[in-house]
């Protein structure tokens, strides 16, 4: 196979793994702020410090997600490509945002 082909398809590789990872990592905020919003309404929510409990843990395991990948898969991350995968992150999260706005704009 041609060297450029190989890059090509490491390249995107690592924006499909970079967006799954982000699409979950949304998908899993998303699903909180349901609950939380749950929880709000129904008045169980007394500070503002326990809005978003477990964030903390949530962007712990998008770290552990990322590092797993990192050493299951070391191609997606050798010379440019770590860019890719940071790329589909980025675009997996930013669409799951981009989704919830389009719906909160639909609502009023």
């Amino acid at each position: 196979m041609p060297h450029g082909f190989i890059e090509m398809l490491q390249a995107i590789s690592a924006l499909i793994v970079g967006g799954i990872i982000g699409l979950g990592f949304g998908k899993v905020q998303d699903a909180a702020r349901h609950h939380n919003e749950k929880r709000q309404a129904e008045g169980k929510l007394n500070t503002g410090w326990s809005v978003m409990p477990g964030s903390g843990a949530r962007v712990a395991y998008l770290l552990i997600a990322l590092a797993l990948v990192q050493l299951v898969c070391p191609l997606l991350f050798q010379d440019g490509t770590k860019w890719w995968v940071s790329g589909g992150l980025v675009f997996g999260y930013g669409y799951m945002l981009f989704q919830q706005l389009r719906q909160k704009m639909s609502q009023k």
